[in-house]
Order: structure tokens, then C-alpha cells, then sequence
């Protein structure tokens, strides 16, 4: 049973009619991330690009399809040895579904031995016929699916959709991964410097005391206008390690300190360093 289906329950969706997937008008902009899903960890992947153009009205249907796995790990995620079997699954509901019912795959859970695949549907009329017709190929997998009416994309935002602190994750993987193909071995420590943004010169001052044994050097302070609201610069330094732990405990650390003062922080980088 899909999450979904947890949440809602099945009833019989709402039925429109849909309008070509390519008229939808997106950059796709696939990632993933962790998260902590009904007490269990859940790895969740998603198109962050549908958030500029969703809700679309004319999908107001989720559909999801909850595969039961047969070798998950034992934190309930995906298995290096059935990972492959999994995704030829994924791709032929996704390329089956899409195809059929103009739908759009916006993203899946992998958690506590299952994963789910969630569609925004328009007219949801046989689409459990095309799901069982995809999965008669896979008879040792065990499935199941539900659909509901959701025409603002709560399923999206309010469950896929990063919460603002793993969307940070994310943006610190991004700059590794830059790192990691220029070569970085990541564990070096080396200088990182961090910019954040203020309302007023007090609220940049109340910061500087919350992080003043923290070790960080104050590389530049200055205000700025044409930053509108956040007119008051701060930038930081601190000699760390760049692997992914360590990185989001810092970053983090420093990105929930300004929140707290209605600060914005706008992001870090560093050298690449090599062995």
C-alpha cells in the first residue's frame, strides 16, 4: 500500500480531460534525498522543475503504484542486487503510463520495503488496466496502486517536495559533486567560505555573538542596497572537510542560526584540493 493510499484511502478520482504532457512547458530537474518517512528512512526522488509550473489544472488526479520488494535492505531501502530489477520496473510504468494516459511522473519513495511511484493524472479511466498489463511481466512482485482527487498538488509539495533544510542538502551536494569531478578528495580540510545576508546591522551583529566561539574568521562585512531586503553582507571562513557529512553539519548549523534572525543564508564554497 502506496503512502498515499495510507493517507487518503481509495476513491473513485475526479475525471477530466488532459492536454498533451508536452505542453506542460518544464525543465525537468531530477534529485534525491533522504528522509524520515513514518519513523522509517526513506530515499525520496524527485522532479524539482514541476514547482514552477504545478498545480496544472488540467491534472488534478494523483495515481500512485507501490511495489513490494523482494530483497530490500535491512533499513528498508533498495538493494545493490535488486536495484536494477526495480528500476526496469519503474521505467516500463513510467513509459507505459505516460504513454497511454498523458500522465506525469513527478516522483517515487523508496522506504520500509516498498517503493511507490507517484502520476498526475487527467481522465484516470483504466489506468489500473495499464498498471496490472505492466506488471504481468514481473509475477514475483507483489503490487498495489490507489488514485485520488488532488488538485493542488499536495502530494507534490507537502510530501516529494524537499523541506527547506534538505533542500540545503541538496544544494551542498551539488557543490561536492562539482568538487569531486575537479578531482577533490573531500576529507583535505581547507578554507570554506560562507555568505549571509542581513535586514539590518543588528540582526548581522546578533548572529556574529551566536557563532563567536564557533572558530569562524569574518572575511568581509559591508551593506549593499541593490540587495533590497537583505541589504547587510556577511562573509565567513573556517578551515573544514567537504564530504558530505561534514558539510551539512556546518552548513546547516549556520543556515538555521540566520533563519532564526530572519537571515538568508545564500550559500558556500571552497577550493578544490587534491591529493
Amino acid at each position: 500500500m502506496g503512502l498515499f493510499d495510507k493517507l487518503y484511502g481509495k476513491t473513485n478520482p475526479t475525471q477530466t480531460t488532459s492536454n498533451s504532457q508536452s505542453k506542460v512547458g518544464h525543465q525537468e530537474e531530477w534529485e534525491f534525498y533522504f528522509s524520515n518517512v513514518n519513523d522509517k528512512l526513506g530515499s525520496i526522488y524527485v522532479n524539482l522543475g514541476l514547482r514552477k509550473v504545478a498545480p496544472i489544472a488540467d491534472k488534478p488526479n494523483v495515481v500512485w503504484v507501490s511495489i513490494k520488494m523482494n530483497n530490500p535492505r535491512e533499513d528498508g531501502l533498495s538493494s545493490q542486487e535488486e536495484s536494477g530489477l526495480l528500476g526496469d520496473i519503474e521505467d516500463a510504468l513510467v513509459e507505459k503510463i505516460i504513454s497511454k494516459h498523458n500522465a506525469i511522473y513527478v516522483g517515487r519513495l523508496t522506504s520500509a520495503g516498498d517503493r511507490d511511484l507517484y502520476f498526475y493524472f487527467g481522465d484516470t479511466t483504466l489506468y489500473d488496466k495499464t498498471i496490472s498489463e505492466v506488471m504481468v511481466a514481473y509475477p514475483k512482485y507483489q503490487f498495489d496502486f490507489g488514485s485520488k482527487e488532488d488538485k493542488e498538488w499536495g502530494g507534490y509539495f507537502d510530501f516529494l517536495y524537499p523541506l527547506p533544510q534538505q533542500f540545503q542538502s541538496i544544494q551542498n551536494r551539488r557543490v561536492i559533486e562539482q568538487l569531486e569531478k575537479g578531482g577533490d578528495n573531500l576529507t583535505k580540510e581547507r578554507e570554506v567560505f560562507h555568505w549571509i545576508y542581513f535586514k539590518s546591522e543588528s540582526d548581522r551583529e546578533i548572529f556574529l555573538e551566536k557563532i563567536k566561539n564557533d572558530n569562524f574568521s569574518i572575511v568581509d562585512k559591508g551593506s549593499d542596497k541593490s540587495y533590497g531586503e537583505f541589504a547587510y553582507r556577511l562573509q565567513l571562513k573556517r578551515v573544514d572537510k567537504v564530504d558530505q557529512n561534514s558539510v551539512d553539519e556546518y552548513v546547516i548549523y549556520l543556515w538555521k542560526l540566520a533563519n532564526e534572525i530572519g537571515g538568508d543564508y545564500d550559500g558556500w564554497e571552497t577550493s578544490i584540493e587534491k591529493d
